[in-house]
This record gives structure tokens, C-alpha cells and sequence, in this order.
């Protein structure tokens, strides 16, 4: 097999060694080459303004001479790329850095530290045990769980996220695992503020053809990473308000506008991005700013914006959903706010990039 693994990375000087130390901790690149396969390993730097380039090549140049370290037989590269955002680094990646020969692709954000050593292997024999599932994803880790946060901050955090992973099918875009030639058949549309859960829906519905199987998800028990979670109150709200954006952006698409093409046009639904975008760059923006117009009551972003969190404590069993119930009532408070700041920005056409965070956990 051939496995290629994609770090997206912008601004992240301060965590890119720890993450690819934890990268190369792990012990895929070892039973990989044991099976005769092959792995690479590729930094898509896009727009950054800081040293990240320059600290990752240095890992990549002096593996041999520094605690990192690399097995010869892995391909290693960065690569810098001036447009900035997410979205453009993964079809970049996807389309036109990774090996064609790859069977399966692992996607990382370069502020996260992959925890078990067989954290990697296990999303990938997921995949390879499992023929009708196309993504595989570990456990997201927020650091609060570990670092010297107050008690209040951390039951609502790791509350919150308890309630998130009550649900099916779960993509978390800091770490997953997807078969090459399905992600070959995706391509990011220009507009897209955040992936994961675009991919997630195109995954589940093969490309918008077929009713929706979480089944094509699969969640991996025994593999985790660590990231930082947003406490203060301001990067909450803000974090908040971002993701309302970026859902109400993904349920216009899913929803609302990409059913609306032939069926064929969705089974080669990379090329016809790429197409129509060549064609007309905001062949798909335009109609955005047209549903945002047509929505005047905030909390009317997308269906089931301020009661998600109820239907997901709905999930949990007696006891937990007694005991999350405050926490449920704290994010309900917390959308309520977020939907209104949403609602605005995107009536003022105002979207931002995410903030920029930082991992303090290190990985054992």
C-alpha cells in the first residue's frame, strides 16, 4: 500500500515540531514499510507569514541529528503555497501533491499531537477491514482534559464535546484517514469556510446520490489526538460564530444548491467543481449571498441551529442527561448569541479566518 499524509498548516511556528515529533512516534511508517509499502509525508504551508516553513524543513533536513526521527524510507517535502485557507491547501494536496499512487490518505492540522503510538495504524486498518467505509477518525482530545484549566471551564468543554460524540458519524478535520479515490472524486468549493463537515456530508451520501449512511464513517476507539480547546469567553463566541457561519454555508450547498446538478454532475462532482468554477469563480457564492438575503430571522441559518444540542443530550442516558443538562442550557445560551453575530456577518458579507491556537499537551 501507499499512504500519503497531508499536514495543512498556516502560521504554526510554535507547534510544528511537537506535531510532527508526534507524527513520526507513530509506529505506521514502521509496519508500512515491513508490508512493503510506502509512505510520504507532505507540509502544505499555505500563506504563512511566520517561520513554520522554515522550522519544518529543519525537521525534515536534521531528522537524524535531533530527537525527531524520520525512517529513510519516507518521503518527506514541504510545500508553500501563497494563497492562504484551508480549503485551497486541501484540494491542492488532494489533486495535486499527493503520490497518484496512494491508496489512502491521512489529512492533520499542524496544531494537534497524535496520542498511541498504533493511533495512525488503527485508522487505517479500519479502513482496510472495513470495505464499505471510506473515512475513518480517532477521538478529538480537548487539552483542558489535561491542562490546569478551572474546574467550571473544564466540565463545560469536556460536557460539550461528550454531547457532540453522542452523535453518528462523527469527521473531525484536525485528523482523519480517507480512501484516495474517494477524495480524488471531492473537490472544496471557493466559498467553503470550513471542511469537515462538507466532507463528511459528500462522504455519507456518496457524493449527494444516495440517502445519507453514517456507516461510511468509521469511528476508531483506541486512537486519539490532543488539541486546545478555546476557554475565554471571547475565543468561545468567536469559535462560535464561525462555525454557525461555516454550517449555514455547508447546509446551502448540501442542502439547497449542489442536489440542484444532474445526477451525473455529482458523480464526477471534482470535475464539475473545477469546471464551473473555471468558468464562473463564484458560480456558487453568488447564490449564497442571494439565501443569506432571503433569511431574515437568525435563528433560521439552517434547520436545528439552537436545538442540536438538545437532541444530542437526548442520546445520552438517564443519569448523563440529567447531568449535562446545564451544560446543554449553557450552549443554548452560547448559539443564541453565535447565530445573531452569524447572521449578521454574513448579512455584512464579513467571514474571518479561524484564530490562531496553540497545543501546550504533549503527547506521551
Amino acid at each position: 500500500m501507499f499512504i500519503s499524509i497531508g499536514v495543512l498548516t498556516w502560521n504554526e511556528e510554535e507547534s510544528i515540531e511537537a506535531t510532527l515529533g508526534s507524527l513520526f512516534r507513530q509506529s505506521i511508517f514502521r509496519l508500512v514499510s515491513d508490508r512493503g509499502g510506502k509512505t510520504e509525508v507532505l507540509v502544505v504551508a499555505n500563506g504563512c507569514t511566520d517561520r513554520t516553513q522554515e522550522l519544518a524543513q529543519a525537521v525534515f533536513d536534521n531528522s537524524q541529528s535531533t530527537k525527531i526521527k524520520i525512517p529513510e524510507d519516507v518521503r518527506c517535502q514541504v510545500v508553500e503555497l501563497k494563497e492562504r485557507g484551508k480549503v485551497n491547501a486541501w484540494n491542492v494536496f488532494v489533486h495535486e501533491l499527493s503520490n497518484n499512487e496512494a491508496d489512502y490518505l491521512f489529512l492533520m492540522d499542524a496544531d494537534i499531537l497524535v496520542n498511541e503510538r498504533d493511533a495512525m495504524w488503527s485508522m487505517l486498518i479500519a479502513l482496510e477491514t472495513d470495505s464499505f467505509a471510506q473515512v475513518s477518525t480517532d477521538q478529538p482530545v480537548k487539552d483542558v482534559k489535561h491542562g490546569a484549566a478551572s474546574p467550571l471551564t473544564r466540565l463545560i468543554s469536556l460536557g460539550t464535546s461528550k454531547m457532540t460524540q453522542a452523535g453518528s458519524a462523527q469527521l473531525t478535520g484536525q485528523l482523519y484517514c480517507i480512501r484516495a479515490s474517494m477524495a480524488r472524486k471531492i473537490r472544496l468549493p471557493r466559498g467553503l469556510l470550513v471542511e469537515d463537515g462538507f466532507i463528511k456530508t459528500l462522504v455519507c451520501t456518496d457524493l449527494l446520490t444516495a440517502e445519507s449512511n453514517s456507516n461510511r464513517i468509521a469511528r476508531t476507539q483506541d486512537a486519539s489526538h490532543v488539541f486546545q480547546a478555546y476557554t475565554a469567553i471571547g475565543d468561545v463566541l468567536n469559535n462560535q460564530k464561525r462555525q454557525k457561519v461555516a454550517q449555514t454555508i455547508t447546509y446551502f450547498l448540501c442542502e439547497q444548491f449542489l442536489p440542484r446538478l444532474s445526477r451525473d454532475d455529482r458523480y464526477r462532482f471534482a470535475e464539475t467543481v473545477m469546471n464551473r468554477e473555471t468558468l464562473d469563480p463564484e458560480w456558487c457564492i453568488r447564490p449564497f449571498k442571494e439565501y443569506v438575503r432571503s433569511t431574515t430571522r437568525f435563528w433560521n441559518l439552517y434547520p436545528d441551529a439552537l436545538t442540536f444540542r438538545f437532541r444530542r443530550l437526548k442520546l445520552l442516558g438517564g443519569l448523563s442527561r440529567i447531568g449535562y443538562f446545564p451544560v446543554a442550557i449553557a450552549g443554548f445560551c452560547v448559539d443564541l448569541i453565535t447565530c445573531y453575530q452569524a447572521h449578521r456577518s454574513l448579512r455584512l458579507q464579513q467571514v474571518d479566518f479561524w484564530p490562531d491556537t496553540r497545543t501546550k499537551y504533549v503527547a506521551k
